[in-house]
């Protein structure tokens, strides 16, 4: 799939380049924030091979994040377990105080929707990038 099939098939608008957090992804990103009120919701798109650094969204209470998973195909993983192969349709529940990373597929435009959890005190912790070694183990 091109970027511009994608764009053509996504439900929600791809957005504008990632440059805002850009220094936290290897490969290019696209951000379209959908709502900045009550709850955070980003559509996030990632070009073939793109991944963002591991990274915890901290909470002193709460929080976390729900990723709504919408076209393409990408990759979620905690630290020390495997990394999940994720498709259309797919929910992952990221609780608070987990380090993890996601992205696309090398071989696949990806898209979420991003949904930030309310709670106290929250902030995201970015971490070191997710090595090329590692991302090469994958499918």
């Amino acid at each position: 799939m091109t970027k511009e099939e994608l764009a053509n098939r996504a439900v929600f608008p791809m957005g504008k380049e990632n440059a805002a957090f850009a220094q936290y992804f290897q490969g290019q990103s696209y951000l379209n924030m959908l709502t900045t009120e009550g709850v955070a919701i980003g559509n996030v798109t990632f070009e073939p091979g793109c991944r963002n650094n591991w990274h915890i969204h901290q909470a002193k209470n709460g929080g976390g994040q729900i990723l709504l998973c919408t076209i393409g195909r990408g990759y979620y993983q905690e630290w020390g377990k495997e990394a999940r192969e994720l498709h259309p349709g797919d929910v992952v529940v990221i609780p608070a105080g987990v380090k993890h990373w996601h992205g696309a597929a090398p071989n696949s435009w990806f898209a979420h929707l991003a949904v930030e959890v309310p709670g106290e005190e929250t902030k995201n912790e970015w971490c070191e990038p997710v090595s090329d070694t590692e991302y090469e183990k994958l499918k």
